[in-house]
């Protein structure tokens, strides 16, 4: 409901979901260990871009893999998404690296939207590396930080690499899936055992006459232009990051108040609603430089204000100084969300 309330009155045709899990850290007894060896709840939340708003989020153990059953949460999500919405693209690191959920986005089952396009990190196997270390030196180009040209302080290289799983090739009437591939230099070899070739986490390629390389990778159903694709792909990783980031510390939904299960997902979810909730109110009520403002400098500048409480004629009035900063704000905001009580 809050999800189709906003996009009434913002109305989006395109929703970029970014799917993301994330470790909230705990002590409760009943709590697992997650795979960074410490107790933890690891909730998978997606994110609606261009909205700002969350479209789906599951609680989880500690103990679950982040690419748990990610078809069906993305199928669960995208029934979230109003009517209004007509193409969507999804953007995962590679615990989406999942056969069923790539065949589901790729053949376009779902039956509403269709073909899904979508971006999804790679699992640096052997075979990777091998793809990548036999790709001709000529294919690979220097990664460009943005639209100005400037090339990677970093020095990367992305090059569209030959690689076909077994997966890929089903059938002839399969889609079409591109792999491409971003090296960085290191400038020294990396540390003994890490370089071995069972380690199928190593992300180390050792190219003749080159060097040793830092290898991703992402897969993709996109016909774009290869560099566009990476810097699209990892406009994912900040704004991910922050919404995580303000869920479990501006909304204290990683300050779990309970040993059940069931009382701490409730406690998630109503976080995300409240997430949800201050980002309708920035974009429907506030505008202009709020939009990407932190809850901390919303509760500074509009929440934690001096005024006087006066109870007058059975009424409650609250009296603030006309010539604070934020005054004319308030009186915007009051304005605004008394309109959002028509149809836009």
């Amino acid at each position: 409901d809050m999800v189709a309330f906003v996009q009434r009155h913002i109305r989006q045709s395109c929703a970029t979901l970014d799917m993301d899990a994330t470790l909230v850290e705990t002590h409760k007894q009943q709590a697992q260990y997650c795979y960074e060896k410490y107790k933890a709840y690891q909730p998978l939340t997606t994110y609606w871009h261009e909205a700002g708003l969350i479209a789906h989020t599951e609680f989880r153990d500690g103990n679950v893999p982040a690419g748990y059953q990610h078809k069906r949460v993305l199928t669960e999500a995208l029934a979230q998404l109003p009517s209004g919405v007509k193409k969507v693209m999804v953007r995962s690191d590679t615990a989406g690296y999942q056969q069923e959920l790539l065949r589901y986005c790729a053949k376009g089952q779902d039956e509403r939207l269709g073909e899904i396009e979508f971006a999804v990190g790679v699992m640096v196997t052997p075979e990777f590396r091998k793809a990548v270390a036999e790709t001709p030196e000529g294919e690979w180009r220097d990664l460009r930080c943005g639209a100005e040209g400037s090339v990677d302080a970093a020095e990367q290289q992305w090059a569209e690499v030959e690689f076909v799983p077994n997966w890929t090739a089903y059938s002839k009437k399969d889609p079409y899936y591109r792999f491409l591939a971003v090296r960085e230099p290191m400038h020294r070899p990396p540390l003994p055992g890490m370089e071995i070739e069972s380690d199928r986490a190593s992300r180390f390629v050792d190219i003749q006459g080159k060097g040793w390389y830092k290898v991703s990778g992402v897969v993709t159903n996109r016909t774009i232009a290869g560099e566009e694709l990476i810097r699209w792909y990892r406009e994912r990783c900040g704004k991910g990051e922050e919404v995580h980031g303000v869920l479990k510390r501006d909304l204290a939904a990683g300050r779990l108040p309970s040993g059940l299960f069931g009382a701490n997902a409730a406690w998630w979810s109503i976080a995300t609603l409240a997430f949800n909730l201050n980002s309708a109110v920035k974009q429907l009520a506030m505008g202009g430089e709020w939009l990407n403002k932190r809850l901390k400098a919303v509760r500074f500048g509009v929440v934690n204000l001096p005024g006087r409480m006066v109870r007058h004629g059975r009424r409650l009035i609250i009296r603030l100084p006309g010539d604070h900063p934020s005054y004319g704000l308030l009186i915007g905001m009051r304005r605004s969300i008394l309109a959002l009580a028509a149809d836009p």
